[in-house]
């Protein structure tokens, strides 16, 4: 077991994720033990059946990794896995109104183009 302090967490938090790639972190707050850090690979958590597609469907819905990004993390194509999102309710593509508004106005003038 590795152990860091807060003010190091924050200082160089590259180091304590160095550290839990080869063993579990303990985050101490003074001297208390605040939080735990633990590396997926190491572990083998992102082996398990299904773990990687909820990761990433997690992750993408909340706005953390694009859909490729996602789609690799979740060892999927693409396409796959924005079936995959679409099946269980995600949204593969948010836009706002406006959003929509101007890429229909952008397809209408490609289409008159044509």
């Amino acid at each position: 077991m590795e152990v860091v302090n807060v003010s190091g967490l924050k200082n160089n938090p590259s180091e304590a994720l160095r550290k839990a790639r080869k063993d579990m972190v303990v985050v101490m707050n003074r001297d208390r033990p605040d939080a735990v850090l633990v590396g997926l690979e190491q572990t083998g958590l992102l082996q398990g059946k299904g773990v990687r597609p909820a990761l990433a469907t997690v992750l993408f819905r909340e706005g953390h990794l694009s859909l490729v990004r996602a789609a690799h993390l979740a060892q999927m194509p693409v396409a796959t896995f924005a079936a995959h999102l679409s099946r269980i309710g995600v949204p593969v593509v948010r836009m706002d109104e406006g959003e929509t508004r101007q890429d229909m106005d952008t397809l209408e003038e490609w289409l008159a183009s044509s």
